[in-house]
C-alpha cells in the first residue's frame, strides 16, 4: 500500500516531480504517482483527496505551476500532511507557484520546497515518515552521511588537482 501520494496537475509536471518518486525509491517507500486537474475536474480532485487516508497514504506531495493550487487544495481537503513543489512556469520563473503555495491561509499549511524542489520534497516526505519509524530514520542518517562524505571528497580532490583541472571535469 502506497505510503506516498505524488500529485501534479499536468504530466508536464512529471519530469519534475519524477525527483520525489526517486528519492521515495531510494528510501524503500512506497508511493503513487497522480495526474489530477483541481481547475478541470473538481469533483475527482475531491473525491480522491477525501480518500486519502483511507487508502494509506501517510504525506502528500503536491506539485503545480502557475496558479497553483492544488498543493492548497489538498490541504484544505485532508488533515495529512501536504508538502508543495512549485513548479517553474515560463511566464514568471515559478515565483508565481511558490507565492501560491506558501501563502496559504492560517489553518491550512502546505509545507513548501524551492522552485522545482520536488527531491527536497521527498526528503521531507521520508523525514516526516521516519518519525515513527526507525529503519527509515538510519537510513536517513545514512543518506546524510553520504552527502557529507561526498562533499568532503570533492574538496580533497580540489586541493589535489587544482581549481582549473576540477572545473574542466
Amino acid at each position: 500500500m502506497s505510503k506516498v501520494a505524488i500529485v501534479m496537475g499536468s504530466d508536464s509536471d512529471l519530469a519534475t516531480m519524477r525527483a520525489a518518486g526517486d528519492f521515495l525509491t531510494k528510501m524503500g517507500i512506497e508511493y503513487e504517482y497522480n495526474i489530477i486537474s483541481a481547475h478541470r475536474e473538481p469533483d475527482i480532485f475531491f473525491k480522491w483527496a477525501r480518500e486519502l487516508k483511507g487508502r494509506g497514504i501517510k504525506v502528500v506531495i503536491a506539485g503545480a505551476g502557475k496558479a497553483a493550487h492544488l498543493p492548497g487544495m489538498c490541504a484544505a481537503l485532508t488533515p495529512l500532511p501536504v508538502i508543495g513543489v512549485p513548479i517553474k512556469t515560463s511566464d514568471l520563473g515559478g515565483v508565481d507557484s511558490l507565492y501560491s503555495i506558501v501563502q496559504m491561509p492560517a489553518g491550512i499549511p502546505v509545507a513548501t520546497v524551492a522552485i522545482n524542489g520536488a527531491k527536497n520534497a521527498g526528503i521531507l516526505a521520508t523525514k516526516i515518515l521516519a518519525v515513527n519509524d526507525e529503519k527509515l530514520f538510519d537510513k536517513l542518517e545514512k543518506f546524510s552521511d553520504e552527502m557529507a562524505k561526498e562533499v568532503e571528497n570533492k574538496d580533497n580532490r580540489l586541493k589535489s588537482i587544482g581549481a582549473d583541472a576540477f572545473l574542466k571535469g
